[in-house]
């Protein structure tokens, strides 16, 4: 067993602290690699605080993890020791499903391996994530990670960044189309970026009117203040598709008015609370309401690649592992330009 350092929750009203536990040898097929930065998702903050229910404690939060490979398997081959390595919001999947055949193992049917605060495919082993020293995952969950790019800004790609271009792509967004960004936060800025990349025009739609000069510098061709009727009216029925990141309550009929005969609204943030929605938001305009996951393993290999071309990475704030809370805190304010970052040497 490889003795493992980590901040873990105790209780759901424990807060975070210093754990230590033991992570699995390394087997036939692992690869082992020290965590040098770890992202901070508004998830991670949901889970210890067991807002969504079913939370496993201890528990060790994270799942934007990026480091340098310590140890591989015999068996492994995707990998050596001394290179860079990633990985996202899992660590497993049953494999033999269809979507997991499919390279669609976040929609595993038979139930994949959250990287925290699930079970391994053995289904009684916790598993534990990012907010520790090193991490021992099957080659196949593992990413490459370019060393063209700012690893600390890498890490936030593995969850804010595939969970917005996964449905850009599967949408097939594009030059021609227009694309609102409903949020400009951890997720909305990445979705700018990826939109503007993939050559469509962007708008960010918000509430607040102090974000226009942000999402201008993040290339955003268009910004509309949503409390703001004649904004909202002037926008009408314009755009192709609303990539809906907010995560808190707002009123989706609104948003739908403002697609094109045929548009679509996806949804890739999860308010706490159902939403409330007329069948003639949808029905007049031959509308779609649909939600999007993250993104497969080969999915999020393409992404990592798609932005070691384009030098694209997330907009980090770096902070100390002792700073956790306060990073919580500010989080909830939304004061976070736009991802927290954990240095990892800090622990």
């Amino acid at each position: 067993m490889i003795a493992t350092k980590a901040y873990a929750a105790q209780t759901k009203d424990s807060g975070l602290a210093p754990w230590n536990f033991q992570r699995r040898d390394v087997g036939p097929r692992d690869v082992q690699f020290d965590i040098l930065f770890c992202g901070v998702c508004h998830s991670d903050l949901h889970q210890i605080k067991d807002e969504w229910g079913g939370s496993i404690f201890p528990m060790v939060p994270g799942h934007e993890i990026v480091g340098r490979v310590v140890k591989v398997g015999a068996d492994v081959k995707k990998f050596k020791v001394g290179d860079l390595a990633g990985t996202g919001c899992l660590v497993d999947s049953c494999r033999v499903c269809d979507n997991c055949k499919h390279g669609l193992e976040q929609y595993c049917t038979n139930g994949h391996s959250q990287t925290y605060n699930g079970l391994e495919q053995d289904k009684k082993t916790p598993t534990y994530g990012g907010y520790s020293n090193t991490i021992v995952v099957h080659e196949d969950f593992v990413l490459s990670i370019s060393d063209k790019l700012d690893l600390a800004a890498v890490a936030p790609l593995l969850c804010a960044g595939i969970t917005t271009y996964s449905p850009l792509r599967h949408w097939k967004v594009g030059k021609g189309h227009k694309l609102a960004v409903l949020g400009l936060g951890g997720l909305g800025h990445m979705a700018v970026k990826f939109g503007v990349a993939f050559g469509a025009e962007v708008t960010v739609l918000s509430t607040s009117a102090s974000k226009e000069a942000d999402a201008k510098k993040l290339g955003a061709h268009k910004f509309v203040v949503t409390t703001d009727r004649e904004q909202t009216k002037a926008v009408a029925g314009y755009f192709d598709f609303i990539l809906d990141t907010v995560s808190a309550d707002h009123d989706l009929g609104l948003y739908l008015s403002l697609l094109k005969t045929d548009g679509a609204h996806i949804l890739v943030g999860a308010p706490p609370d159902p939403a409330q929605l007329h069948a003639f938001s949808l029905i007049p305009g031959r509308k779609t309401l649909a939600g999007s996951m993250i993104g497969g393993l080969p999915e999020t290999q393409e992404m990592l690649d798609f932005c070691a071309q384009h030098n694209i990475v997330s907009d980090i704030e770096l902070i100390d592992m002792k700073d956790i809370q306060k990073a919580f805190d500010r989080m909830l304010k939304g004061d976070v330009r736009y991802r927290f970052v954990i240095d990892m040497a800090t622990l």
